[in-house]
């Protein structure tokens, strides 16, 4: 099997050996090359062709948001953004996303090397999935943006509501999900049941997208706190580094946050969250599985579905990586397989009939 061809691109000399060292230890990775800034980058992709580019967001000459959109216009490509943990690094990072950007890793804030190793294995299996990823061209100048459609809102309406007060959608994602959940989320009407979600990210960023999310969406959603209650039109987003659970007391559902070990080598875990709700809310719930790579959540969605809940996932073509879905699907807990465009409508269709 070939090996996963990889070009590393970042103004600092420590981190371009850093990154080459820790990916070269994967035996299905080749480090074929390193660039310092975008100008010389673009020869070596012209050059060497690799099948992956990790790219730092900050660097001279030319910053790396305006490198990539570029790049995605001219020449689509799976790009890993390497990011700083700062609250501009996170903006800059979820814009990267945007643009069509796979995955990215946060730097360490200090001692570089040894913070790295750490993070080792994540940024393997990220360039891993880059290879695999399914990678669209941008149009030049233009984000891609879901228009609410008038018809979720119409069926939404009134009586829809009142039978539905105790119904839960629990979200499920990872690789490619930040932009998958929000094309989700603007689609939906302001008087949807309350919506969970965890979606694959470090701390810092889950608050700046949830933020990001709200000033887009017609429903408010907010970073999850622990005991926050869970409202219709409102969705509550896994913080970075917890899980997050729902709990419910009586006639009243809130959340837990908590840093019980990973589940599938994550925190937030996807299957922490589906297990609770399959447990609090049964049959009154929904579950919707995401592009992402790796299983989490795949287990667990079975149980929902078994508990009684109706199930979605994202079908292969739409996903960026088709890992979590497929593998829920290979279980057995899927009702729906549907592009991500159809998902809100059959989220909507299905709750206006309970």
């Amino acid at each position: 099997m070939a090996k996963i061809r990889v070009l590393t691109v970042d103004d600092s000399a420590l981190m371009r050996q850093v990154l080459a060292t820790l990916l070269s230890k994967d035996p299905g990775i080749e480090v074929i090359g390193s660039a310092p800034d975008p100008f010389i980058a673009r020869e070596k992709i012209k050059a060497l062709n690799p099948d992956v580019i990790t790219l730092d967001v900050e660097m001279p000459k030319m910053d790396g948001l305006t490198f990539l959109e570029k790049l995605m216009r001219g020449h689509p490509m799976p790009v890993v953004m390497v990011s700083s943990l700062t609250e501009a690094g996170c903006q800059t990072t979820l814009r990267a996303l945007e643009l069509g950007a796979v995955d990215f890793i946060a730097k360490p804030k200090i001692d570089l090397r040894e913070g790295m190793e750490e993070i080792a294995q994540d940024l393997i299996a990220k360039v891993k999935a880059a290879a695999t990823a399914n990678v669209k061209r941008q149009a030049s100048g233009v984000r891609r943006e879901t228009n609410p459609s008038t018809s979720l809102s119409t069926l939404m309406s009134g009586a829809a509501m009142i039978k539905t007060t105790d119904t839960i959608i629990a979200i499920g994602s990872s690789t490619g999900g930040t932009e998958a959940v929000k094309d989700v989320l603007m689609a939906l009407p302001p008087n949807i049941p309350p919506i969970l979600i965890t979606q694959h990210m470090p701390e810092r960023f889950t608050k700046t997208w949830a933020d990001r999310m709200n000033q887009l969406c017609r429903i408010s959603v907010k970073e999850a706190e622990d005991g926050d209650s869970v409202l219709p039109g409102h969705a509550l987003v896994a913080p970075g580094g917890y899980h997050m659970t729902l709990v419910r007391s009586g006639a009243r559902y809130t959340v837990r946050i908590n840093q019980d070990p990973p589940v599938n080598r994550h925190r937030p875990s996807v299957d922490v969250l589906f297990a609770s709700v399959a447990q609090c809310a049964g049959a009154n719930a929904v579950g919707v599985i995401l592009t992402g790579m790796g299983g989490d959540g795949a287990k667990e969605m079975l149980t929902m579905k078994q508990a009684g809940a109706y199930t979605i996932a994202q079908d292969e073509a739409s996903c960026v990586v088709f890992g979590m879905p497929k593998e829920a699907i290979k279980l057995g807990g899927v009702d729906k397989v549907l592009p991500l465009a159809e998902i809100p409508a059959a989220i909507v269709a299905y709750i206006s009939k309970l």
